[in-house]
């Protein structure tokens, strides 16, 4: 089966919330909904409820494994730290910083036969090459290159110091979710392209404060990272 994860703007999309059925784990209970053969999760659950540090992340990826997905996209609303991936803009994500911390970010506590995945190419290339040519097809743009997203704990936003040290050390974005996603998937063995979308520019980067994209403008993003994701899921090639 195949899957998309995501969290703000994207999850306000129907097949996130209609016709919803609930996995136990050992982790505790997960929200889903399956249309047309593919598995909807709203990180934040239903309603976007939970702070990105209050997500139960294991129990979201354990429901996953658990329901037979073997691919799956996440998508990340994030902050601009460099031009690769200015706001209004959406990407393809390469790799990560991991700046959380106190998370549940490994299964290897309960699974002795977990030890040290690696995490030299944490994104599936055959699949972010899929979304990339269904976004060609479709006429979407889309950033395909070097993108590193910087996860912070949250739920505050980073201070100007912070993002201009996370420039330095190579993030292009920044957001709060993605690093303890993708790791916990690694452990799973489940297949992973990450699409990040801008809706603001990080902090101390904006000449007008701290400002978002309008509602209008990330609905019509969010109907492209659907319409893009869906169709790379579904494709052959």
């Amino acid at each position: 089966m195949k899957a998309i994860v995501a969290g703000t703007g994207i999850d306000k999309d129907r097949r996130f919330y209609e016709n919803m059925s609930t996995v136990e784990t050992e982790y505790g209970s997960v929200e889903y909904s399956v249309i047309d053969g593919i598995l909807y999760l709203p990180r934040h659950k239903p309603g976007h409820s939970l702070l990105p540090h209050m997500i139960n992340y294991k129990a979201n990826v354990k429901a996953l494994k658990m329901l037979g997905v073997d691919e799956v996209i996440t998508v990340y609303a994030v902050g601009s730290i460099t031009r690769r991936l200015s706001p209004g803009r959406i990407g393809l994500v390469r790799d990560f910083l991991d700046f959380t911390t106190g998370r549940k970010n490994t299964f290897s506590d309960e699974d002795p036969a977990i030890r040290h995945t690696p995490l030299v190419q944490p994104f599936d290339l055959k699949l972010s090459e899929r979304i990339a040519r269904c976004a060609a097809d479709m006429s979407i743009p889309l950033s395909y290159g070097r993108i590193v997203y910087v996860t912070t704990n949250g739920p505050r936003f980073e201070t100007a110091a912070e993002i201009e040290a996370f420039r330095v050390l190579g993030a292009d974005v920044v957001g709060m979710t993605l690093a303890t996603e993708a790791e916990l998937l690694a452990e799973q063995g489940i297949r992973n392209a990450a699409i990040a979308y801008s809706i603001n520019w990080a902090a101390g980067l904006d000449a007008e404060g701290f400002s978002f994209l309008e509602d209008e403008s990330i609905e019509r993003i969010a109907d492209s990272i659907i319409s893009m994701s869906v169709s790379a899921l579904s494709s052959d090639f």
